[in-house]
């Protein structure tokens, strides 16, 4: 629309030099990184479902309830208009569409209804697909596709909750599980005095009827984080007799009626707004150990370590969507003269961000197929997964932020606004590093490997050697060895070495799988040392343009 000047004949307001929205496309077949992963990692069989959350994801329709979910974030409704507590969260119908669609897709329940080699890989890439349109609904779904080998501990208990958390049918209604099609799961362990040291928390368990495994309890106490608390039934942690234990803790009871707790305040979050996080407190309510007494942490742990794989796969989806959508502003604006594709400087930015968004993907997916073999009893696979999937999850998730602030850059002041969606991105980007234990625990958790797991240690380093071929990874391998002489004693340079360790993996699994251009550039800067301190300092000879094509959208 272009407006006149009274009297001139001047236009004073033509849009030109605009982007058009990037909408309406594929995000799975535009990306030719997770294409080849789905296939190499042994997932092509699940391809045309893939394809279409990718469809979905990348539809105008699905981006637009991503923004109205986000700007109208959910609300707590602690009474009804008499005055009855009904701790209820209020969601906006974008949120319930998005949600309801994850669900449909099955990307809570895929591997657990149709286990199968690559069943993880399959769900990892749909799951990376569809947060491009929304991250939110993420954490109900993540939850819930990882309460499964936990609940598993428990089997009287699976049988009764697992049909319905692998239903593919949503409810978001509030009423019992029972009277629903399908339900979904949370958890919550950290307390008010512990964070993350969950053994300092002090709500307690007492035995109903002699207690034990399966056996029921009244807890009483509090709860920090309780994600999406409108979920149907959560896994929490609290003081039995003998120690940290784990117990199921519905909603509503067996009988219909509300179970005895308090959703306090809805939490007010940097990002990640259209999901609820809240504060619980418990008041002598019910609930049914899993697991053994006193192995709450042993128990729970099944169910973090899964939610620690989508932290890596929500790390690599943000990296995707800052860089599709850097290279098609790049491609659409022209300034001092050129696009701005192909101003040289703004070229080595692109391809930097892109390198390291292909490093992510193709170590997330590889770490999706551990997941796979280590189902079907693959020792080795369970030793690498023991420990990459703290080395990927510290990584990635810490290379987010930093990724999604130089996205951002590249729309320049667009991208401060929150119309281009670059600040939701920017606001959601450290969550993943959180989430599940920061970037101080799963270091902790990497040296805790080392020592209690050595078998996982010479795992990874097999899996490194399988890209020797490559003389900059080799080199690695080898200096990287001789930090491993006293593992008891290296805590204070923790993050430095995994790092390393997150590097040498990515660059093997890009020497064997990835584009050449793109490993190249991964090793010449990320181990070769030709690098800067920010993005946009590859080397001068790395091959920009070969980088970015893969990487673009429209690919």
């Amino acid at each position: 629309m272009a407006t006149v000047e009274k009297g001139t004949g001047v236009r004073t307001h033509e849009v030109t030099n605009q982007p058009t929205p990037l909408a309406d496309y594929n995000v799975f077949e535009a990306d030719a990184a997770l294409v080849a992963a789905v296939e190499r990692e042994g997932a092509d069989w699940a391809r045309d479902r893939i394809s279409a959350v990718g469809q979905y994801a990348g539809s105008q329709h699905a981006v637009e309830l991503g923004r109205l979910a986000n700007e109208n974030p959910p609300m707590l409704r602690t009474h009804d208009r008499y005055g009855h507590r009904t701790d209820e969260v209020e969601f906006h119908p974008a949120w319930h569409e998005l949600l309801g669609a994850a669900v449909a897709n099955e990307l809570h329940s895929l591997p657990w209804r149709e286990p199968q080699p690559g069943a993880h890989v399959a769900r990892g890439a749909a799951f990376t697909c569809f947060g491009q349109a929304e991250a939110g609904v993420g954490c109900p779904i993540s939850m819930t596709y990882s309460v499964i080998p936990a609940l598993r501990h428990q089997p009287d208990l699976a049988a009764g909750w697992e049909p319905r958390f692998l239903s593919d049918a949503y409810d978001g209604r509030n009423v019992p599980a029972s009277e629903k099609a399908g339900a979904l799961a949370g958890m919550g362990m950290t307390e008010k005095q512990g964070g993350s040291d969950v053994r300092a928390n002090t709500t307690v368990a007492r035995p109903l009827n002699g207690g034990g495994p399966g056996g029921e309890y009244e807890v009483t106490g509090h709860k920090w984080f309780m994600s999406a608390p409108m979920c149907d039934a959560f896994l929490v942690l609290a003081q039995a007799d003998g120690g940290i234990s784990c117990f199921l803790f519905p909603r509503w009871l067996p009988d219909g009626t509300r179970n005895s707790f308090r959703l306090q305040r809805l939490k007010d979050k940097l990002g990640n707004r259209s999901n609820a996080s809240s504060e619980i407190e418990f008041d002598g309510a019910w609930a049914r150990m899993v697991g053994e007494e006193g192995a709450g942490v042993r128990t729970i742990i099944e169910m973090v370590n899964h939610t620690r794989l989508d932290c890596v796969l929500g790390g690599t989806t943000g990296m995707r969507v800052g860089i599709v959508q850097a290279i098609h502003h790049a491609d659409h604006r022209s300034t001092f003269g050129a696009t701005l594709v192909d101003h040289p400087l703004m070229r080595n930015v692109l391809a930097d961000l892109a390198v390291e968004s292909e490093a992510a993907t193709l170590s997330a997916m590889r770490l999706a197929r551990a997941y796979d073999e280590a189902l079907a009893g693959d020792e080795r696979a369970q030793s690498f997964k023991r420990i990459s999937n703290a080395v990927l999850k510290y990584w990635i998730t810490k290379r987010a932020p930093a990724h999604a602030g130089e996205s951002l850059e590249c729309l320049g002041g667009n991208g401060y606004v929150e119309e281009s969606g670059m600040p939701r991105l920017y606001r959601e980007a450290p969550l993943n590093s959180i989430w599940e234990g920061s970037g101080n625990v799963q270091c902790l958790d990497v040296l805790r490997a080392m020592v209690k797991s050595p078998d996982s240690l010479e795992a990874y380093f097999e899996e490194v050697a399988e890209g020797s071929g490559e003389p900059r990874i080799a080199a690695e391998a080898e200096a990287l060895r001789s930090e491993f002489s006293d593992v008891e004693t290296v805590e204070a340079g923790a993050r430095r070495i995994v790092e390393r360790m997150a590097l040498l993996l990515q660059g093997s699994l890009l020497a064997r799988y990835g584009d050449e251009a793109v490993a190249d550039a991964f090793c010449a800067s990320r181990l070769g040392g030709d690098w800067g301190r920010a993005f946009g300092t590859l080397p001068a000879g790395t091959d920009f343009g070969r980088i970015i094509d893969r990487a673009r959208a429209a690919a």
